[in-house]
């Protein structure tokens, strides 16, 4: 005699190996994240301003022993200047970071080589002020 049961169909899904996939996943982007961000490391004077705003820039840096990077790379004032004549006429946007223990009269003089380039914006870039009030 046969059987007359009536047969479910299971249809729950099995979670486990998405949840152990996902936990893997975490602990990689966890693990890269701090690497991802690259930079020089600068000790920039605090000053009240806007955020910037994200687009393409032309980044220079003076370290606290005087060295500049332009996006970067290390280049002499001589070097810089010749690489800003050669871009300025696309006027780009130049940011200026400098360390809080470079002497100002350093800063003054690496951006008047920057004006005489011909580049005409160039903003100083500093950490927020934070008030406590």
């Amino acid at each position: 005699m046969k059987s007359n049961r009536h047969r479910e169909v299971l249809s729950e899904i099995n979670v486990t190996p998405f949840v152990d996939v996902m936990l893997v996943l975490l602990v990689i982007f966890m693990v890269t994240a701090p690497l991802l961000q690259q930079g020089i490391d600068v000790n920039l004077p605090k000053a009240k301003g806007k955020d910037l705003p994200s687009e393409e820039r032309i980044t220079l840096v003076i370290k606290k022993e005087g060295r500049i990077y332009m996006n970067e790379y290390p280049v002499s004032i001589k070097e810089m200047r010749n690489k800003l004549e050669a871009i300025s006429k696309l006027n780009p946007n130049v940011f200026l970071k400098a360390d809080r223990g470079v002497p100002y009269g350093y800063v003054v003089e690496v951006i008047g080589e920057i004006k005489d380039s011909g580049i005409e914006k160039l903003g100083i870039v500093t950490e927020p002020k934070i008030d406590i009030k």
